[in-house]
């Protein structure tokens, strides 16, 4: 079963040390005009005294439709078989941006030769069983590499902690 990338907000410090592997894992320089694949946004919700801060680290959501595929015109962006990472060979990219278009969430980014660069799955270290990087240094581990089935596994359980500390049992009877 395909294994993806899954972040709990309420995990995430926003530290960027999963900024600091993917650039590791995949020589970026940023200072050369290579862009990050993954980014860190930071989410304020409530108002005044009562604000909660949240961190969403993001990256290529490898989406099972991929929009992103079915917009190149090149065929620059496929599906790895094994993986089912949304994958791109730089070599027939044009830089036509057809590709970000069609992303909902604004992954693809270009470097300094137009060519489009994005996050790969850590395609290398998935195929010999290892986690991405990203989620490998995570100290909090907000980023898990699982099935689907075992994040809305995990997800219910919490569901369930959380309501079984709600609806306390009353001891005085």
């Amino acid at each position: 079963m395909q294994k993806t990338i899954y972040l709990d907000i309420e995990r995430c410090k926003g530290c960027g040390a999963c900024i600091s592997a993917c650039m590791d894992q995949n020589d970026i320089y940023p200072e050369k005009g290579q862009p990050a694949f993954r980014a860190i946004f930071q989410v304020e919700q409530g108002q005044s005294t009562d604000v909660k801060i949240y961190y969403l680290s993001m990256a290529c959501q490898h989406c099972e439709d991929s929009p992103c595929v079915m917009a190149c015109p090149t065929g620059a962006i496929t599906r790895d078989e094994k993986t089912q990472a949304v994958i791109v060979n730089q070599e027939i990219c044009i830089g036509c941006h057809s590709c970000a278009l069609a992303c909902p969430f604004g992954v693809p980014r270009y470097d300094v030769s137009g060519k489009m660069q994005k996050c790969n799955l850590c395609i290398e270290r998935v195929e010999y069983g290892l986690q991405p990087a990203c989620v490998r240094v995570c100290p909090f581990q907000a980023l898990r590499f699982e099935t689907i089935n075992e994040i809305q596994e995990q997800r219910q359980l919490k569901f369930a902690a959380n309501i079984t500390n709600i609806i306390k049992p009353d001891k005085s009877r």
